[in-house]
């Protein structure tokens, strides 16, 4: 099944527009919206491509995923620390214990992938 063109590119426009909402939000991940969108602009739009490689925050961060799978250390400092708070938030709001350890099972394979990947 393919999604065509016009369906990378919605991907990669709310991709953006969910890391730009990460800068400010604390518990969304800037980085991976980034390179989500990167991906869906490569299959979709070269121009808006062009402009994520390019842009003075974001180019560095999809550059070094692309040639290294390299993640910048204070990503996954951060990303770390969102995991464990979004975990307490669910924790302390009362999820049931099937909740808890299902999405404390996710998050440390999600934590453990992360930080298996080299620093810059």
């Amino acid at each position: 099944m393919s999604i065509g063109k016009g369906g990378y590119r919605v991907i990669a426009y709310l991709s953006v527009g969910l890391a730009i909402a990460g800068a400010v939000l604390p518990l969304l991940p800037s980085t991976v919206f980034i390179l989500i969108a990167a991906w869906a602009a490569g299959r979709s739009s070269p121009e808006f491509e062009a402009w994520l490689l390019n842009h003075r925050r974001f180019g560095p961060v999809i550059a070094n995923w692309r040639h290294r799978q390299v993640v910048p250390r204070s990503a996954k400092v951060l990303a770390c620390a969102m995991l464990c708070v979004s975990w307490a938030t669910v924790y302390v709001v009362g999820a049931p214990a099937w909740m808890l350890v299902l999405l404390g099972a996710f998050f440390c394979a999600l934590g453990g992938y992360l930080l298996s990947r080299p620093s810059c």
